[in-house]
C-alpha cells in the first residue's frame, strides 16, 4: 500500500453514466479541500452504458467486479482500496463528495467507522424529493430504531449510504454478506466488535438519474429487518418466548382451579389448553434463543457478553437434566392425582371438565420437562470444541 495515500473514495456503479463524472468531480474537490491525500476508486459491477470511460477519463481508478450485489461491489472496492481510510458512498449524486471534511476530521480522531447522519434527529438534512415518503417516515426510523434497541448502537441513521471508516477497523469487522444487508452488517458487526463509533451530519440530495433507482424498499427494507433479527437471537426469540412463558404459566396457574369471566367471556379448559401451548411455545423460544446464542459465538458471529458467559458457568448439563427430571416428576405426581380422583369414583363417570382441568397441567409440565431434558443435551453438543471452531467461553460443561 503506497505510504502517500491516506483516504480511498469508494463508490459503486452499475450504469451511472449520468451522475458519474459529477460525483467523481465533486470527490477529488473534497479531497483537496478536506487537506489530505487520496483516491478516487470506482467499483464497477457491469456498467455496459460508458460509465467506466467516464471513470478513468476523470482520473478515477476502476476496479472491475464481476460478482454481481451491492455489497460484492463494495467488497471488491474495499479490497482493492490503497488508503489507510476509506470513504462509501453511492454514485447517483444523492451524497456530496465535495464535503468530506467532518468525515476526515472524526477519522483522524481514531474513530474506526464514521457514519453519515441524514436524519433530523443526528442534524442531517433531507431535501425535497431526496427520498420517498415510506423510507423517510416508515423505513428508515423504524429499522433505525430497532437496530438501537437490538445492539445498542449509538448510530441514528442505520442505513446511511455515506461512511467512512478505517482499513484495520474494517478487517475486524469481518463481513460476510454480499447484499444490501452490507450496510446493516457493518454497523452491527462494529457494534459487536466494540469499535469506536460516530456520526457526522450530511445532507441528502435528489438523485441525478432519470431512472428508478435500484433500490426496492418493501424487498430490501425486509431484507434488512430479517438480517438484524437474525443477528439478534434475545429479540428473536428470548423475549418473545420469555413473555409466551409468563402469559401462559399466569394464565395456567389461575385456570387450574376454576373457570375465570372476563368482560362476561368464561374462560374453561379451552382457555387453560391456550396457555399451556403458550408455555410449551415459550419454552421452545427460549431453548432456541440459547441454540442460536452458543452456534454463534462458536462460529465467531456473535461475542459472548459477560451474562451469557455467567449463566452457562452455572448452567451445566446435569443442573438441566435435574431441573427438567423434576418437571416431568411433577407432571406425573399431577397425573397420579387425577388418577386417584377417577379411582375413587370407581373408574366410572366423572365430571368431564373437572378432570380435562386436572390432566392439562400434567401434561403440559411433562412435555416441558423433556423439552428442558433433550434442550440441555442439544446445548452440550453445541458447547463441544470442535476442530477448526473458535473457542467459545463458558460453554455448558
Amino acid at each position: 500500500m503506497p505510504a502517500d495515500i491516506d483516504l480511498t473514495i469508494v463508490m459503486p456503479c452499475l450504469n451511472e453514466a449520468e451522475t458519474l463524472a459529477r460525483c467523481i468531480e465533486k470527490a477529488h474537490a473534497g479531497l483537496a479541500r478536506a487537506g489530505i491525500t487520496g483516491e478516487v476508486l470506482i467499483a464497477d459491477n457491469g456498467s455496459t452504458d460508458g460509465s467506466i470511460e467516464i471513470a478513468e477519463r476523470l482520473g478515477a481508478r476502476v476496479e472491475r467486479v464481476t460478482k454481481k450485489g451491492y455489497g460484492n461491489a463494495l467488497r471488491g472496492g474495499i479490497a482493492a482500496a490503497r488508503g489507510r481510510w476509506l470513504l462509501m458512498g453511492d454514485s447517483d449524486d444523492s451524497y456530496d463528495f465535495s464535503n468530506i471534511s467532518g468525515f476526515v476530521e472524526k477519522l483522524r480522531a481514531g474513530y474506526d467507522l464514521v457514519m453519515g447522519c441524514r436524519l433530523p434527529v443526528g442534524g442531517g438534512t433531507i431535501l425535497p424529493g431526496a427520498m420517498p415518503w415510506k423510507n423517510r417516515w416508515i423505513g428508515n426510523p423504524s429499522l433505525s430504531f430497532l437496530g438501537r434497541l437490538f445492539f445498542k448502537t449509538p448510530i441514528h441513521d442505520f442505513h446511511c449510504g455515506m461512511r467512512a471508516f478505517s482499513a484495520d477497523g474494517y478487517q475486524r469487522m469481518d463481513l460476510k454478506t454480499t447484499g444490501m444487508e452490507f450496510a446493516s452488517e457493518m454497523v452491527m458487526k462494529a457494534t459487536l466488535k466494540g469499535l469506536r463509533m460516530t456520526e457526522v451530519p450530511i445532507t441528502l440530495h435528489k438523485d441525478g438519474r432519470n431512472r428508478p433507482p435500484h433500490l426496492k424498499p418493501w424487498r430490501d427494507g425486509w431484507r434488512h429487518l430479517r438480517f438484524m433479527l437474525i443477528y439478534s437471537p434475545k429479540w428473536l426469540f428470548l423475549m418473545p418466548g420469555l413473555c409466551l412463558f409468563t402469559i401462559g404459566t399466569l394464565g395456567m396457574a389461575v385456570l387450574s382451579w376454576n373457570p375465570v369471566t372476563v368482560g362476561g367471556i368464561q374462560l374453561d379448559v379451552g382457555a387453560q389448553l391456550a396457555a399451556g401451548l403458550w408455555m410449551v411455545l415459550g419454552v421452545q423460544f427460549v431453548s432456541l434463543a440459547f441454540f442460536t446464542k452458543v452456534f454463534a459465538v462458536n462460529e465467531g458471529l456473535l461475542n459472548a457478553d459477560s451474562g451469557f458467559s455467567n449463566l452457562f458457568r452455572k448452567f451445566t448439563l446435569e443442573r438441566g437434566i435435574i431441573i427438567g427430571g423434576l418437571t416431568v416428576i411433577a407432571g406425573f405426581v399431577l397425573f397420579l392425582r387425577a388418577l386417584l380422583v377417577w379411582k375413587a369414583a370407581h373408574f366410572g363417570v366423572i365430571d368431564y371438565a373437572e378432570n380435562i382441568r386436572r390432566l392439562i397441567p400434567a401434561v403440559i409440565l411433562f412435555i416441558i420437562g423433556l423439552q428442558f431434558v433433550s434442550s440441555s443435551f442439544f446445548l452440550g453438543v453445541l458447547g463441544l470444541k470442535t476442530a477448526g471452531s473458535p473457542p467459545a467461553p463458558a460453554r455448558p460443561q
